[in-house]
């Protein structure tokens, strides 16, 4: 097998099938896949078992993505690995692109599609994910039309909705953070692969369709906000040297103030709070990860700071 196609799975089993349907029509690969289900409570383990050739793992309840993702990939026996979300769609030779990208160097880590809104193919959803100043993870390209970024580039991170890792560089630097549960999960793997030298890269000629937020619903309820927001803390703290905190602490707090301000236009202020207090109560049971080069570092500072002023500023 050349690659492993790995799909977290919670309910949503139409959206599921929709998925394995455009899967079959992957050509030029060969490809294993395995669908960690987490406790759904729909026809999803039916609709699985009606495909042949798939791995299912059955977990009782939703461990979450992360830990879903790493139960996969601790399976595999490929050197790459596809995540799909359940609620994407993938164009036919997606898969064949993705990995011959990922295969011209050793130094690439995640190659991330051009993510499409299912709903309104005239506009993206994602065209590789960035980090700024502000500690902000930001979709490129949401909601702008899709004749944009059609340019292949390295990026912060790969969005894990429809992308392809190494799995032997994922090994090396550790799997998917399984405290982060869900949200900003694919951010902190990709920063981690930066601090080791690794990159992550965008090419628009691999497309998924994606219908967004199809577990939670909303792209803004209680649970997102709150997650994100503990997350987001727990990606600064993990992966920036104290050094970095401090040079960076005024932005940091800033973006907080802005995110809180936003978050209160949407009545939704009590739960960002709450996730930045659970964020930082908790931050004794998050290992940091700060042993990388310095030059490594002050690469990621410069694309932070580009960043703020490409899509914030």
């Amino acid at each position: 097998m050349d690659l492993t196609i790995i799909i977290p799975n919670y309910n949503n089993s139409n959206l599921l099938k929709e998925l394995l349907e455009s899967i079959q029509k992957i050509i030029n690969v060969k490809y294993h896949i395995i669908i960690v289900d987490n406790g759904s409570t729909d026809n999803s383990i039916q609709t699985i078992q009606k495909y042949p050739n798939i791995n299912l793992i059955k977990n009782k309840e939703n461990k979450g993505f992360a830990y879903a993702v790493n139960q996969a990939i601790k399976e595999t026996k490929t050197d790459y690995v596809l995540l799909l979300n359940n609620d994407v769609v993938i164009k036919e030779d997606t898969a064949e692109i993705l990995l011959k990208t990922i295969k011209e160097d050793p130094n690439i880590f995640a190659v991330s599609s051009k993510i499409i809104q299912y709903h309104n193919r005239n506009l993206l959803d994602d065209a590789g994910d960035e980090y700024n100043l502000l500690g902000w993870s930001k979709r490129t390209g949401y909601n702008q039309n899709i004749e944009k970024y059609n340019t292949f580039r390295e990026i912060f991170s790969a969005c894990a909705a429809a992308s392809i890792y190494n799995k032997n560089i994922l090994c090396q630097i550790g799997l998917f953070d399984e405290k982060f549960f869900a949200y900003v999960e694919d951010m902190d793997v990709c920063f981690r692969a930066k601090i080791n030298g690794y990159k992550c890269l965008y090419n628009p000629n691999a497309i998924a369709y994606h219908h967004g937020s199809a577990t939670t619903k909303s792209r803004y309820n209680p649970f997102k906000v709150k997650i994100s927001a503990r997350n987001n803390i727990y990606l600064i703290y993990k992966n920036m040297p104290y050094w970095m905190i401090i040079i960076n602490i005024i932005f940091i707090i800033l973006g907080i103030i802005i995110k809180l301000i936003f978050f209160t236009t949407k009545k939704q202020q009590k739960y960002y709070i709450a996730g930045i207090k659970e964020g930082l109560k908790t931050l004794h049971t998050i290992k940091r990860n700060t042993n990388g080069k310095l030059k490594n570092y002050i690469s990621i500072e410069c694309q932070m700071i580009k960043n703020t002023f490409t899509y914030v500023l």
